[in-house]
This record gives structure tokens, C-alpha cells and sequence, in this order.
């Protein structure tokens, strides 16, 4: 049974930094995209940063390009994210996410949604809020 569990959310002034941990049991295919979604107060969940985990190729959404850093630990099955340069747009409850089967990001920008979605990942963890004030 595959299981994520989140920790590392907090509050953080403006130009503070956060790194999320998720910590992995149960996945056993070769290479698992893992993810890092949020959801912004009154918004839909968007995907922020994912990491392909064989191949070690990341890829973000613009919002966060050069700010966030998705990692991982294959040794403590532990993935994570540094969060840097924090804004409070910034503010929501990340989550982390896996898709066994690594399939394509679906990008997508608008008004309303900034970065890849959700559809593709079957497993979640519970959700940790991140909160920026200015």
C-alpha cells in the first residue's frame, strides 16, 4: 500500500524560506513521477513541481521556476521541497503526490490555474499549509 506522509509546513515572513519533506513507504516502480502540488485559498490544485525520479529531471510551474527546488533522498524515501524567496501568494496547503505509471504533465495556465494537474496522481499526502505574511 503506497503511503506519503508530509511534514515542514509553518508560517514564514515574506523572503522567508520552507522546505517540505514526504516521506514514501510501498512504492516499488522504477520510476515514479513524484509531485508537489498547492491550493491557493478559493483556487484549484496546481501542480508546482515534479520530479521524474530515474532520470532526476525536474520540472516546475512558472509561479515557482527558480524559487522552489524538488528533490529527493532514494535512501530515506524521502522526497522534498525548498521553497525560497516565499511570497504570500504563496500561501496554501501543499501536497505531495505520486503517479506510478509517470505519464506526461498537463500544463496549463490561465487567470485561474497556474501549473500541471492533478488528474494523473493516484496518491496523496494529508496536506501541509504554508503560510507567508508581508
Amino acid at each position: 500500500q503506497v503511503q506519503l506522509v508530509e511534514s515542514g509546513g509553518g508560517s514564514v515572513q515574506a523572503g522567508g524560506s520552507l522546505t517540505l519533506s514526504c516521506v514514501t513507504s510501498g512504492v516499488t516502480t522504477i520510476n515514479p513521477c513524484m509531485a508537489w502540488f498547492r491550493q491557493r485559498p478559493g483556487k484549484k490544485r496546481e501542480g508546482v513541481a515534479a520530479l521524474y525520479t530515474l532520470a532526476g529531471s525536474a520540472h516546475y510551474s512558472n509561479s515557482v521556476k527558480g524559487r522552489f527546488t524538488i528533490s529527493q533522498d532514494k535512501a530515506k524515501n524521502t522526497f522534498y521541497l525548498r521553497m525560497e524567496e516565499l511570497q504570500p501568494e504563496d500561501t496554501a496547503i501543499y501536497y505531495c503526490a505520486a503517479d506510478l505509471r509517470s505519464r506526461p504533465l498537463k500544463f496549463r495556465y490561465s487567470s485561474a490555474f497556474e501549473g500541471f494537474e492533478s488528474a494523473d496522481f493516484e496518491y496523496w499526502g494529508q496536506g501541509a499549509q504554508v503560510t507567508v505574511s508581508s
